[in-house]
């Protein structure tokens, strides 16, 4: 009687993960084979950087991924198992994974000269910028190229301050600039701030029409950013940096109509307007090259990175060429800024999004993903905002959708559920309770699927 029961149990429970193993979402084919991997193991590679790297470095997973080997949407391990990759290195892979065009061209200049220095001629900037002041509205037609993001925005922010005279900077709370001097105070998260000195720069309200004080009503946030010019400045300001969606935020749109009233306020007061499209430019929007474009203002200064390069360690200030004079006052100079390799990388990335329609891709893909995750809205009380656009999107967890509490805990259990199921995916907002989905440019409706499936599995799990 007794061995019945223990039998019946064990079917029952075979037959639970027989179910359980079914509902499992089948991950896309893909032509690829990984090449064997004979390095050190993940516990190893951990070990090492507990020693010998920065303690203030953090990971992703209980048990951290050990990643070997990347072709274009997706990743693979140490084992040779297979993720799809919905974060992109923080939006910054947008070919895709070791793109061959990007490849090659790498490689190529590398064989031919891989550094010299701006202080010489070489084809390979000259040519970069131009493509990429092709890409520019109006008058933003000189370029400056850094390494990151931040000495971008550090860079830019430098320049509107030469050029107005003024010191006073204008950013938005939950904002991310970087995390440099002068970034780091532009930064408006707590999370990302040190304490040191950090003057000029005011938080505007955050035009942010999910948590936002005044939800969508561009008007009142423009009127706080009024005051602060009244209030808190002389009247007259260096200028105002934004993003067009905030990335590290927690992928949070801007009101409708907010940029362009802020631009208009901002330059009355002799600002100038900035547009940090470090995560938002180079077609990931899908419907415009720019995020800044989707609201249909033009900044003063554009700063980038990160999808500037597919990888590269690559990023640009492009602005006119009479802010662009302020730098002849004094020397400036950037050893690595412009260096052959990476333009020569940049130029090829360029290429791609153009030959490859992935901007149309973004659009068509980010549309159809974003009402996907709007319908898995309808089925998960826990999801309380879905937004963003292209393939820029957010999806906000929370424990009560009326009170709007972040569901910190619970994220990271959906994160470690769809690791298990194969996608990798992104986190953030100042709660840490957004996923934060930004994948290569050339994800699929296929994958867009598998995505879903995922997500509305890991959900179920909770």
């Amino acid at each position: 009687m007794m061995r019945g029961a223990r039998i019946a149990r064990r079917g029952l429970s075979r037959l639970a993960a027989a179910v359980e193993t079914a509902a499992v979402p089948r991950m896309p084919a893909f032509d690829h084979v990984p090449l064997p991997y004979d390095g050190p193991s993940a516990a190893e590679i951990a070990r090492k950087r507990a020693e010998f790297l920065s303690p203030s470095l953090f990971h992703f997973y209980s048990n951290p991924l050990n990643i070997v080997e990347g072709k274009m949407q997706y990743l693979y391990d140490e084992r040779g198992r297979r993720y799809l990759d919905a974060f992109a290195g923080i939006a910054t892979v947008c070919c895709g994974h070791c793109h061959p065009d990007v490849v090659d061209a790498i490689t190529v200049q590398a064989r031919r000269l891989q550094h010299s220095t701006v202080l010489y001629l070489n084809h390979a900037i000259g040519d970069f910028a131009e493509a990429l002041a092709a890409k520019m509205p109006g008058d933003l037609k000189v370029v400056f190229f850094t390494n990151s993001g931040t000495e971008a925005n550090e860079l830019a922010i430098m320049m509107a301050r030469l050029y107005t005279g003024s010191h006073d900077i204008i950013s938005l709370r939950n904002s991310y600039h970087g995390n440099a001097a002068g970034t780091m105070g532009a930064t408006a998260q707590k999370n990302w701030k040190f304490s040191v000195v950090q003057s000029g720069v005011h938080h505007a309200v955050n035009p942010d029409p999910y948590r936002g004080a005044f939800g969508s009503d561009a008007d009142k946030y423009v009127r706080d950013l009024h005051e602060i010019i009244e209030f808190g400045t002389t009247g007259q300001v260096a200028g105002f940096i934004s993003e067009a969606i905030q990335g590290v935020g927690g992928i949070v749109e801007l009101s409708p109509g907010y940029l362009p009233l802020a631009y208009e306020r901002v330059r009355k007061a002799g600002g100038l307007c900035i547009a940090d499209e470090v995560q938002a430019g180079f077609a990931r929007v899908g419907s415009h090259f720019w995020g800044f474009e989707t609201h249909g203002v033009v900044p003063d200064i554009v700063t980038m990175a990160k999808g500037i390069g597919n990888g590269i360690p690559l990023g640009a200030v492009v602005t006119t060429p009479e802010i662009a004079q302020v730098l002849t006052r004094r020397c400036y100079f950037n050893t690595f800024g412009g260096n052959p390799l990476c333009t020569a990388g940049g130029l090829a990335v360029l290429r791609v999004l153009e030959k490859e329609g992935l901007q149309e891709n973004a659009h068509a893909v980010g549309s159809y993903l974003k009402d996907r995750l709007r319908s898995l809205q309808d089925k998960h009380e826990i999801i309380g905002d879905v937004r963003g656009t292209g393939l820029m999107l957010g999806v906000e967890l929370v424990t009560d959708r009326q009170l709007k509490t972040p569901a910190k805990d619970e994220i990271c259990h959906a994160m470690e559920h769809m690791k298990e199921m194969g996608v990798l995916v992104g986190k953030g907002g100042f709660y840490g309770n957004v996923f934060r989905i930004t994948p290569p440019l050339c994800f699929t409706k296929e994958d867009a699927d598998f995505f879903v499936g995922v997500m509305d599995t890991a959900l179920s799990k909770l």
